[in-house]
């Protein structure tokens, strides 16, 4: 079920994910979901970066591009791209059962003039504009509040892993949400994880212990891909195509511990 505003969030949200873009929760936590749902709980999805860009916005190059490769129809204006997104992403999330909500920061793609982030390796890989740590300051101060009602609440974040401006961003808004003792399960950002030593970069950036977290989703994971094929506009930039996707989220799963069929999630805890 879609929520409207932050004021339709209540305690039966025990178990809050933090989505960067509206794809993000289900590609890493997808079969955590799924076991929650099957519990009989109900998780919700926040997605932070989901506004829709003005009318009068002009698209930087690299930003018509990624919207070409998306799909969207360039005759519509550039929230073309965020309304498909969107269906996308209602689709997948009533599949599976869950809450969501979706947040008016616009992407990273659609914010500057001229634009903070003119190609993939600002994007994905460089450093938080200065400019978007009003943005940081805001969420945190959003899910603090939120936090205040819901104490009991299990917090969900990308860590980050793969450095995309927009999960940075939404890593550090999470960190105020230990800092104040939320308890915060880090998730692997999927599937910016699959790159080879890219996990322990993050952590060593971030610099503090951590401690692993597994989820047993084996049943879940037909689940888990199913929604994320429904996110069709991205399956070519992030997969090359279908198989691979169905290929990477099954090699990986089975690889965080590769015993017999078992597939798992994993979630990283700070240590301190």
């Amino acid at each position: 079920m879609q929520l409207t505003s932050i004021n339709d969030i209540t305690t039966k949200h025990r178990h809050i994910f933090l989505s960067p873009h509206f794809d993000d929760v289900v590609y890493s936590c997808g079969g955590t979901l799924g076991v929650q749902v099957s519990c009989g709980l109900r998780p919700l999805v926040i997605t932070v970066f989901g506004g829709i860009p003005s009318a009068n916005l002009t698209l930087s190059p690299f930003a018509t591009r990624v919207h070409q490769e998306m799909g969207a129809d360039s005759t519509k204006g550039p929230g073309n791209a965020i309304e498909l997104r969107r269906q996308e992403e209602a689709s997948a999330l009533d599949y599976l059962e869950v809450d969501y909500l979706w947040l008016n920061y616009l992407d990273a793609l659609y914010r500057g003039s001229p634009a903070y982030y003119t190609d993939r390796n600002q994007l994905i890989g460089g450093d938080v504009h200065p400019s978007d740590a009003t943005i940081d300051r805001q969420l945190a101060s959003d899910l603090l509040t939120l936090q205040e009602r819901l104490p009991d609440a299990a917090w969900y974040a990308p860590m980050g892993v793969g450095r995309h401006v927009d999960h940075q961003i939404v890593c550090s808004a999470a960190d105020r949400l230990a800092q104040r003792g939320a308890k915060v399960y880090y998730y692997e950002d999927f599937p910016y994880i699959l790159q080879e030593g890219a996990l322990d970069a993050r952590k060593q950036e971030l610099g503090v212990p951590f401690e692993p977290n597994l989820v047993e989703m084996s049943e879940m994971l037909p689940i888990r891909i199913a929604a994320a094929e429904m996110y069709a506009s991205q399956i070519t930039a992030n997969f090359a195509d279908q198989e691979a996707l169905e290929h990477s989220m099954t090699t990986y799963t089975h690889g965080i511990r590769p015993v017999e069929t078992v597939h798992l999630e994993r979630y990283w805890t700070a240590a301190i």
